[in-house]
C-alpha cells in the first residue's frame, strides 16, 4: 500500500455512490469472514463524559483485505440552537502488515451507510420475502439510508408509514419515497404503523424524556423490525412477542436494551449475524423477528475497505503526506 494517507471527506465518500447493494454485499462477506476466522472485531468501548454523552471506540483487522481500523464515535447531544451532528467520529484505517496508517475516512458517512446495509443483510436471512409495507419510526438520517437500503433489497416494498416527531422530517422522507414509486403514509399512532408494516424500522435516539412507545404484539404475525437504537424504544414486557430475536455480535450484546441503555432482563438474543452468515437456513414465515443491534466494527471495516478501493479507482479523495 501506499505510504501516502488518503483522506475521505464525507462529501468525497457521497462521490463513491456506493449503491446500497455493494454496501449490503460489502456487509455479508464481512460477516461470513467473521464466521471463518479471517477478521476480527473487538467490542465498543465506552467512556461517559458527560449528561448522555459517550466517546466510543472500536477495532478490526482482516489480513485477508489488507488492512486494520479504529473508529472513533463521540456522541455528544446539541443544544437546540446548535446545528452540529449529534454524533461525529472518524475511521483510520492501517496496512495490515506493515501498520503504517494509509487512510482516514469521515466515520458519519460510513456509519450511515454500514448500518442501513447491516439491517438489510440481516432481513436477507430474517424477513418476509416479499413484503410490500414498511415503517420508518424516526425520519432522520438513518431513516433515509435505510429507506435506499430497503426498497434495493425488496422491490416488492409499495407503501410506507412514517411516524416522527418532527413534521417535516416525515415529509421529506415522504417526498423521497414518492419518488421510489412509494405510497407515503404520515401517521402519529404507532399502533397503526406497526399493524400495517411487515418492515419497521425504529431509529430513535437517545434521550433523558424518552419513554418507550413501542408495542411489538401489534405486528403482523410474518414481520421484521430492525431495531437500530437497540430497543430503547420497544417496550421491553412486549418483545417476547417475537418468536426470533437476533443481534449483530452476541460478543458485544447478549440482549436489547432498554430506554436507560440498561441490558433487558426478560428477552436474550438467541444468535447472532455470524451464525446467520455461516449458512444459517432462512427464516420461513410467518414469524415475527426483532434484529436489535448497535453496529459491530466488522461492517465499519467492509464498508472502508470498500470505499478506499473505489476512491482510489476513482481518483477521489485528498492524498496527504506524513
Amino acid at each position: 500500500m501506499s505510504p501516502e494517507l488518503l483522506y475521505l471527506s464525507n462529501a468525497d465518500i457521497l462521490r463513491l455512490q456506493i449503491s446500497p447493494r455493494e454496501a449490503r454485499e460489502a456487509v455479508l462477506a464481512a460477516f461470513c469472514d467473521n464466521a471463518a476466522g479471517l477478521n476480527i472485531g473487538l467490542p465498543k468501548s465506552f467512556i461517559n463524559i458527560g449528561p448522555d454523552s459517550w466517546l466510543l471506540s472500536m477495532s478490526s483487522a482482516c489480513e485477508a483485505r489488507g488492512i486494520a481500523i479504529v473508529k472513533m464515535v463521540a456522541i455528544v447531544p446539541a443544544e437546540r440552537s446548535q446545528t452540529r451532528p449529534r454524533v461525529n467520529g472518524l475511521v483510520c484505517v492501517s496496512d495490515y502488515q506493515t501498520g503504517l496508517p494509509v487512510s482516514v475516512l469521515d466515520g458519519n458517512s460510513i456509519t450511515l451507510i454500514r448500518t442501513a446495509a447491516t439491517s438489510a443483510a440481516a432481513a436477507v436471512y430474517l424477513a418476509p420475502e416479499l413484503p410490500a409495507t414498511i415503517g420508518l419510526i424516526g425520519c432522520g438520517l438513518q431513516a433515509l439510508s435505510h429507506l435506499d437500503a430497503f426498497v434495493d433489497l425488496f422491490p416488492s416494498l409499495r407503501k410506507i408509514y412514517l411516524l416522527s416527531r418532527s413534521l417535516r422530517s416525515a415529509e421529506k422522507i415522504a417526498s423521497v419515497a414518492s419518488e421510489k414509486q412509494l405510497d407515503p403514509i404520515i401517521v402519529n399512532d404507532p399502533h397503526e404503523l406497526l399493524s400495517e408494516s411487515e418492515i419497521v424500522i425504529s431509529t430513535v435516539p437517545s434521550s433523558p424524556e424518552l419513554k418507550p412507545f413501542l408495542d411489538a404484539r401489534s405486528l403482523p404475525s410474518s414481520s421484521f423490525a430492525s431495531a437500530v437504537d437497540g430497543g430503547r424504544s420497544w417496550r421491553s414486557e412486549t418483545l417476547t412477542a417475537f418468536d426470533r430475536v437476533v443481534t449483530d455480535s452476541l460478543k458485544q450484546s447478549a440482549s436489547p436494551v432498554d430506554v436507560s441503555e440498561r441490558p433487558v432482563e426478560s428477552v436474550k438474543y438467541q444468535e447472532d449475524l455470524v451464525h446467520l452468515a455461516a449458512g444459517s437456513s432462512r427464516a420461513r414465515p410467518p414469524i415475527r423477528a426483532l434484529f436489535g443491534f448497535r453496529g459491530f466494527v466488522i461492517s465499519d471495516l467492509a464498508l472502508a475497505e470498500l470505499a478506499i478501493r473505489k476512491a482510489r479507482t476513482l481518483g477521489i479523495g485528498a492524498v496527504l503526506p506524513r
